[in-house]
C-alpha cells in the first residue's frame, strides 16, 4: 500500500501530469477516481486541513454544475459546500495529492514535487511539452 495518494481524473491534463510526476519519483501512488470512488466528508475535511485551503478553495467551476446550485453565494456554510460536493464530486477540483510531506491541490502540476518523499528520478515534461525537470532529477525554474 503506497503512503502517497492522487485524487485522480483521467481526463484532465493536470491529473496526468501531476500523476506522471509521482511515477517519475519512483512512486507508484493508489489512485482513487474520485468521480466514481468519492472521498467521504470526513477525508475531505482532513485534506483540506492538510492541505491549508478551505472548502471554497476546492472548488471546481469549470463545467460543473457551480452557477446553476448558486455556490457562488459566499454565505453557504463550508458544510452547505460540502453538501455539494458530495452530491456532486465533478465540484471537487483536482488533482489533489497526499503524501507523508503533506497535502497539496496540485494546480499546477509541479506543486506536487513540493511534498513528494522521493527526488525525481530522471527528465520529465509535461504532456504539452513543457520541460519541469532536467535530466538530473532537479526542478527547472523558470
Amino acid at each position: 500500500m503506497s503512503d502517497v495518494t492522487i485524487y485522480h481524473n483521467p481526463k484532465c491534463g493536470t491529473s496526468r501530469n501531476t500523476l506522471a510526476m509521482i511515477r517519475n519519483a519512483g512512486i507508484e501512488p493508489a489512485v482513487v477516481l474520485y468521480l466514481e470512488t468519492p472521498p467521504s466528508r470526513a477525508t475531505l475535511k482532513a485534506l483540506f486541513k492538510q492541505a491549508g485551503i478551505g472548502v471554497r478553495d476546492a472548488l471546481r467551476e469549470k463545467g460543473t454544475p457551480y452557477q446553476e446550485l448558486g455556490l457562488d453565494d459566499t454565505s453557504l456554510s463550508d458544510e452547505a459546500l460540502l453538501d455539494a460536493i458530495e452530491q456532486h464530486p465533478i465540484l471537487l477540483n483536482r488533482p489533489f495529492v497526499s503524501t507523508p510531506l503533506g497535502a497539496r491541490l496540485c494546480r499546477p502540476s509541479e506543486l506536487v514535487l513540493d511534498i513528494l518523499p522521493a527526488p525525481q528520478q530522471g527528465a520529465f515534461s509535461k504532456e504539452d511539452g513543457e520541460a519541469v525537470i532536467d535530466a538530473q532529477g532537479k526542478r527547472i525554474q523558470k
